[in-house]
């Protein structure tokens, strides 16, 4: 889920900006202004304890933002996650949302820090209360807000300053820039997300050249077992020695030896955002062992894609692989190629079927212009980016 909460000042332009960002990144949105006016034209018992404090300007006290809140984040748990507007304003108010987002597993991704001077929130705010109609908007409760806000809510920066996920954000000059300056962080928020994928599909399917533009285009490390393999073959290591003459066959490399090498990279590079496999899991045994390592690193599989192409066209896709310098040892003869391919399929339908059981399985058509395929894929990582958090 993607959690952000837009603060600033009365007047920096919240509202305006949190109805451009929930129709981009699909969030709820929360305005704990917009509830409790709800409560009060409802008649609640929460809305009448709220009401004289609005109409004078002031903040509404934890114990009743807290019961609107919790209401409505357990009744939307489906959603990509939640914009909160004018909340958090205090330390208590702050530990509550943390609180909240835990229950349901996630967390706030970042706040964005609406940056604007007082007396152009002044003059935004007096100008507004011409048409606004509300009972808030007269100069002396604005002022009032203002003060509120400085001497009381700002001070809640720090919290979130403690976690490192505060972002101030320059809130002057046009909609459109500001707006353009909030989705940047977002947007680089969403590619810090711990995200793995798993690029399924059988050889000259195309996996190599989609993993790698998918790996740097969300800034995902890139393992292929293939170049591993070919790597220890070059390097003429123990474990390279063994392989080589299987490949060359066509026939898979024992589980032991690519669970190994696998581990190893992961390993290496712990500071990564995620990882996308090509190549791994190949069998059914890969697959678990695959979910123990990133269960290790308190991850998992976020996503996995499926490129499907129909078998001739990879014999054909194989063999002209075979005459270029991008040839892999199978790809030598017409006997080797189909006998890699029914090894795929032999293994393929065991680990499609444990994907599909986690429901982020997702079957790729692998035919047509490269441009097209890549975008079919990304837009499945990009939707797996968006609830990752």
């Amino acid at each position: 889920m993607l959690n952000v909460a837009l603060f600033g000042p009365p007047g920096a332009g919240k509202g305006t900006q949190s109805a451009r960002l929930i129709e981009r990144y699909g969030l709820h949105y929360i305005a704990t202004g917009d509830l409790l006016r709800a409560e009060l034209r409802a008649g609640s018992e929460l809305g009448d304890q709220a009401r004289a404090i609005i109409e004078r300007g002031g903040l509404v006290p934890d114990e009743i933002i807290v019961q609107v809140l919790e209401n409505t984040i357990q009744s939307h748990t489906d959603v990509n996650g939640f914009l909160f507007d004018g909340f958090p304003r205090t330390f208590v108010q702050a530990y509550i949302l943390e609180g909240l987002l835990r229950k349901m597993h996630t967390s706030l991704a970042n706040l964005i820090s609406l940056e604007v001077p007082q007396d152009e929130c002044l003059a935004r705010l007096v100008e507004r209360a011409k048409s606004s109609g509300r009972s808030d908007d007269t100069r002396a409760v604005i002022e009032f807000r203002l003060r509120e806000y400085a001497e009381k809510t700002a001070p809640v920066l720090g919290f979130y300053d403690e976690r490192g996920i505060r972002v101030p954000i320059d809130g002057t000059g046009t909609v459109d820039q500001v707006f353009r300056r909030i989705t940047e962080v977002l947007d680089r928020s969403l590619r810090q997300v711990q995200l793995n994928v798993v690029l399924l599909g059988a050889p000259g399917a195309g996996r190599s050249t989609q993993a790698q533009r998918l790996a740097e285009r969300f800034n995902l490390s890139y393992i292929s077992t293939g170049d591993l393999l070919l790597d220890e073959v070059r390097r003429g290591t123990d474990v390279g020695r063994m392989v080589a003459t299987r490949m060359e066959a066509g026939d898979l490399v024992p589980d032991e030896i690519v669970i190994r090498l696998v581990e190893g990279y992961i390993r290496q590079h712990p500071d990564r955002n995620g990882f996308i496999f090509k190549g791994f899991p190949r069998t059914l045994v890969q697959a678990y062992i695959l979910d123990g390592l990133l269960r290790q690193m308190d991850s998992s599989v976020s996503c996995i894609l499926d490129i499907r192409v129909p078998t001739l066209e990879l014999v054909k896709r194989l063999a002209q692989r075979g005459t270029t310098s991008q040839a892999m040892p199978y790809d030598r003869s017409a006997e080797t190629i189909v006998h890699r391919l029914e090894e795929h399929e032999r293994c393929a339908k065991a680990i499609a079927g444990y994907y599909e059981k986690t429901g982020r399985l997702h079957v790729i058509d692998g035919a047509g212009p490269r441009e097209q395929i890549y975008e079919r894929l990304a837009t499945h990582v990009e939707a797996a980016w968006r609830r990752a958090r």
